[in-house]
């Protein structure tokens, strides 16, 4: 893991470029947050994932808004989340004595809140406190005023702009200097002062203060008690259940949808132009993040999901998306903030995501995989949830031979991607389980049909047969490190030669420093400038590979590696770029926590099966 000992001079304004890495996140699973290790608040959209940020000194700078807490000076700064939750604890030292900085956000009360408790653990250490509010992505500045506490409430600053309220409270609070809010005051041993931030829609009236104690230990149990519902009991365990409450946070538990991450326009490629916004539900990614929490025992989850997924989907079939929004929404204009720098001066800044109106036909498979394992655990359809899916493989039928931009969202031009086509096939063959195995009505004859001819599509046009394997899509020698799913989804079996030639294939071509990437960039066929790092899932993939087809100590050896790139608390970026050891693109993502749990679940069930084989033979 990266080391979790760093120095820092907290006294200075923090950059836009603090490494990716040096951030940690807490959520409510409603919206999350990102804090570096130095105590500053650089990244919130509250009360959504997808609301616009009110503090965004992430992508630009601490003018565009930030909540520092943090001491004076170099300080030795270490951190952990306090057990199987994401309460975050900061402690840090420096010559003169030990503070303790504790950050959360309060799970389950239908509220928006942070609260950030400090606490004096030895000597006294010279703390700063700096707040400052920019609404609607850091361009506008509030109203903000200071009142005296009442009742049992302590001293409140009000921030205001629009439909938007911030409600700072605490027995101390910063003063207003040139439209920011400062304070310095030392903190001694046995000293403890709490903060907590309240938003609320403006005309409402403000909610009551909190009882933080309280909410602390509730959020604390709260987790702990999921976390504890984990049936996994194999190697990487800790990784595995650190990867399924990143997962729950980037949950939204009131609405059901699942985002991919907390960010937008962290880049794949600093200073250049591959930055997306991934703060929406990608019907795939949370397919996938479904079936990594099936795996391990979560049914529950499924069932939000899919109950969000049924009102999403609601309409005509021809009208489903790749993405919504966490409660469904469909529009998702993709803009640019010009007022923004970016991270590391990567432009431009974007929210929302043009990639909402592509074509991506290996989605429905995803969603019919995960629905089709969550039935296999007992979770039983709705008439209406069979309805839509049902509906969506009937318009499949008459789509599914037509080119798509492919799982990576390639704007270049269409093409018949192989793994689009193997997800076709997976559609049909689990619509088709649903109808045999678990009675549902459907008409089966003509799935099983359209599955065969699909099959030997793929077989006819997207194998090499002189070099041994799959290809990107029908018009390529190229590879892509989806092609490893062929396997995994059941097309072919594991010890299939052509299984194999793929798997070595993709190895070959795709591995940068022991890491892989997506695919070849400089081939052209994503129509974009610049190139890019390895992809993380893609590696966990490939360590599932490695474990179905038998080579476990190549699949040991990767997983070790893949787990030790996750930071001090465990959190994995999209990409990593193994030159310069940092992590790449928006964060903490749910792709690469879902396929570390997965990859985890494949080698612990090769190694258990070598095991038992190696028992047999004596």
């Amino acid at each position: 893991m990266t080391d979790p000992d760093s120095t820092y001079n907290a006294g200075a304004s923090v950059p836009p470029r603090v490494p990716i890495e040096e951030y940690a996140v807490i959520g409510d699973t409603e919206t999350a947050a990102l804090i570096s290790r130095a105590g500053s608040l650089d990244w919130l959209c509250i009360p959504r994932f997808d609301s616009p940020s009110c503090f965004s000194a992430l992508l630009g700078t601490p003018e565009h808004g930030r909540w520092l807490i943090g001491p004076v000076g170099e300080a030795r700064s270490t951190r952990a989340y306090r057990g199987s939750s994401c309460i975050l604890e900061t402690v840090h030292e420096t010559d003169t004595g030990r503070v303790r900085v504790t950050d959360l956000m309060p799970l389950g009360d239908g509220r928006a809140d942070i609260v950030r408790v400090v606490e004096g653990l030895e000597g006294e250490v010279e703390m700063q406190h700096e707040w400052i509010v920019r609404f609607t992505y850091g361009k506008v500045r509030p109203w903000v005023s200071h009142h005296p506490g009442h009742e049992r409430d302590d001293e409140v600053i009000v921030a205001i702009a629009g439909p938007d309220m911030l409600l700072l409270r605490g027995q101390r609070l910063p003063v207003a200097s040139d439209g920011h809010h400062r304070d310095q005051w030392t903190v001694r041993a046995g000293d403890r002062v709490q903060f907590s931030l309240s938003w609320f829609a403006s005309w409402k009236e403000v909610p009551p203060p909190l009882d933080i104690p309280s909410r602390i230990e509730a959020t604390y149990q709260k987790s702990a008690d999921w976390a504890a519902r984990c049936t996994y009991d194999g190697p990487y365990r800790d990784a595995v259940v650190r990867s399924l409450l990143i997962l729950r946070l980037l949950t939204d538990t009131r609405r059901g949808g699942i985002v991919a991450a907390a960010t937008t326009s962290l880049p794949e490629d600093f200073g250049g132009e591959r930055n997306w916004d991934y703060r929406y539900c990608w019907l795939r990614d949370a397919s996938l993040t479904l079936e990594a929490l099936l795996a391990v025992g979560y049914v529950g989850a499924t069932k939000l999901w899919r109950d969000w997924l049924v009102r999403a989907l609601a309409g005509d079939p021809e009208d489903m998306q790749i993405m919504y929004a966490v409660d469904g929404g469909r529009e998702l204009p993709e803009r640019e903030l010009a007022h923004l720098p970016g991270y590391a001066d990567s432009r431009p800044v974007r929210v929302g995501n043009g990639a909402v109106d592509q074509k991506q036909t290996d989605v429905l498979g995803e969603v019919m995989i995960a629905l089709e394992n969550a039935r296999g655990q007992g979770l039983k359809e709705t008439s209406q949830s069979w309805a839509v899916q049902r509906a969506l493989v009937e318009d499949l039928v008459k789509h599914w031979d037509e080119p798509d931009n492919g799982l990576w969202e390639i704007r270049g031009p269409l093409r018949h991607f192989t793994h689009s086509r193997v997800m076709v096939w997976a559609a049909f063959d689990r619509a088709i389980r649903a109808v045999e195995h678990h009675g549902y009505e459907g008409p089966v004859d003509r799935w099983r049909e359209v599955r065969d001819a699909v099959r030997q599509e793929i077989l006819d046009k997207g194998f090499d047969r002189a070099k041994n394997t799959f290809t990107q899509h029908y018009d390529t020698t190229e590879v892509d490190a989806s092609l490893l799913l062929i396997p995994l989804v059941g097309f072919l079996p594991a010890d299939d030669p052509r299984v194999r030639g793929t798997v070595a294939a993709v190895e070959n071509d795709l591995m940068r420093d022991g890491l892989l990437l997506r695919y070849r960039t400089e081939s052209g066929v994503d129509g974009l400038s610049g190139d890019e790092h390895p992809f993380l899932a893609c590696s966990f993939w490939l360590v599932a590979a490695y474990a179905v087809t038998g080579e476990l100590e190549k699949a040991r050896e990767l997983m070790d590696r893949l787990v030790g790139l996750a930071n001090d608390v465990g959190l994995l970026a999209e990409e990593y770029d193994p030159k310069e050891q940092r992590m790449v693109g928006n964060y903490p993502q749910a792709f690469s926590h879902l396929t570390l749990i997965n990859a985890a679940v494949h080698l612990a069930q090769a190694e258990a099966a070598a095991r038992a084989g190696a028992d047999d033979d004596r």
